[in-house]
């Protein structure tokens, strides 16, 4: 394709370059075998670029290995490896250099097989030199103009990236507040109910006793009165009365319901304890606790869990120190984790929970011999709404709210698991934590880290 003067001065008005900005920008790359052609176009271009000749494809991809240049000038037909072979190659090894071509045939099929192969444009010897110029500064804008693209695409990947992390971060910060909105709620309902029911189940206990005692003096009392001598006829009244109501077996089976109604009314005395312990309302401010009493607690609201009798449910406390925390919140995490190392388990297996000192960190294990997880689900697990539970059994909360209230304590939670290697989650808490400031427990994912491990990863 030949520039003439005219078609230069037709586009010169429209033509706005802004100067190179990097000394990349400025290297040009011009190949011929003939020596006053590669000088005459390095001399003209000289007065903007930097100029590099060579006189073969081999010493071409000499200087291109070592040096980066912006444009590769290069004749068709050279001896050797011809023109076309080092536009393969440079197009190939270096994607971010232009080039044009400079050829003495005019042939349209040569010229679209160039421009296929990637370059820029073909100029027909002899080409003047303010067309070249031209071309020169219309590759060099072209390769300005796809590095700006290149900048923006990136720029834009990484905008979309952070929004979407931001938009995750928004969706679990949301549903960590609904479920402590929904977790607060829950906790005033259960303190209404333990209230309720405390005074009615504190006589029901307190009679209990009394009507056992009760009992036995009035058992006393009508053995003495057996001990009596009365008229015949008056002795035979009473033995048919007592045969009646079947008087042997009533006093021993008032003493079994009296018995079994102080069990229930124990039994009820206790949900209302674990109720109050479980939701601490009124310990809405950080305290000091003794981490087992939340642990035991939990376990009890949640027994019917580990009543089956498939799972084993062992325990190993070491002597802990008082840790200054948010119990309720704390509580929360227990139920979440130990729910879930119950429902991981199918047919039997074993639950364990260690506790021990390491420095100013007291340290919960919560271990399972279930199936386990994968790698890709190990990725996703603190993520909100994501669950490996079939529908209905689980809505994908419990970790992403749990993540956030050992995050907000000041401490962290790992977990190790392979297929079928079980489940270990590893909650290290501070015994004074630096972090139980405000009231909402949603701390940020991105400021703090946990660590997974997996047999299989």
């Amino acid at each position: 394709m030949s520039i003439t003067p005219q078609l230069v001065k037709e586009n010169a008005l429209s033509l706005t370059v802004e100067p190179p900005e990097c000394e990349e920008d400025r290297r040009i790359l011009i190949v011929d075998d003939e020596c006053s052609v590669r000088n005459l176009f390095a001399e003209y271009l000289s007065e903007k670029y930097e100029c590099t000749t060579a006189a073969s494809t081999e010493e071409a991809l000499a200087h291109l290995s070592v040096d980066a240049y912006a444009l590769v000038i290069s004749d068709m037909n050279m001896p050797g490896r011809n023109g076309v072979e080092l536009l393969r190659e440079t197009v190939m090894r270096f994607p971010d250099t232009m080039v044009i071509m400079v050829s003495g045939v005019d042939r349209p099929q040569r010229i679209r097989d160039a421009l296929r192969l990637g370059a820029f444009d073909y100029l027909i010897k002899p080409c003047e030199l303010d067309g070249l110029a031209f071309s020169v500064e219309k590759a060099l804008e072209k390769r300005r103009l796809m590095h700006t693209a290149e900048k923006y695409k990136a720029d834009l990947e990484r905008q979309n990236t952070e929004l979407a992390n931001r938009k995750a971060e928004l969706e679990r910060l949301q549903a960590q507040l609904v479920q402590s909105e929904k977790m607060a709620s829950l906790g005033q309902l259960s303190a209404g109910i333990a209230h309720e029911l405390n005074n009615p189940a504190g006589f029901i206990y307190g009679n209990m006793d009394l009507l056992k005692t009760y009992m036995k003096d009035l058992s006393q009392l009508l053995a003495a009165y057996d001990e009596i001598e009365l008229d015949p006829d008056l002795a035979l009244d009473i033995r048919r009365l007592k045969e009646s109501i079947h008087h042997d077996e009533l006093i021993t089976e008032l003493a079994s319901i009296i018995s079994d109604c102080a069990e229930g009314a124990e039994r009820i005395r206790d949900v209302v304890q674990n109720l109050r312990l479980f939701s601490r309302l009124d310990e809405a401010e950080v305290r000091q606790v003794d981490l087992h009493e939340g642990i035991d607690s939990t376990l009890r609201l949640i027994s019917r869990y580990y009543s089956s009798g498939h799972i084993r449910l062992t325990h190993a406390y070491a002597k802990l120190p008082l840790i200054s925390c948010y119990v309720g919140q704390l509580n929360q995490v227990w139920m979440n984790l130990l729910v879930n190392a119950a429902q991981a388990i199918e047919t039997d297996g074993e639950v364990h929970i260690i506790t021990r000192l390491e420095g100013d960190f007291v340290v919960v294990e919560i271990s399972d011999t279930g199936r386990g997880m994968n790698p890709d689900d190990l990725k996703r697990i603190f993520d909100p709404f994501f669950t490996t539970k079939s529908v209905g059994e689980g809505t994908g909360l419990g970790l992403s709210i749990s993540f956030g209230i050992i995050e907000r304590h000041g401490g962290t939670i790992t977990v190790k698991t392979g297929i079928g290697a079980g489940t270990t989650f590893t909650v290290r808490i501070p015994i004074a934590s630096a972090k139980t400031a405000g009231t909402t427990g949603a701390g940020s994912l991105l400021d703090n880290t946990w660590r997974i491990e997996s047999d299989d990863l």
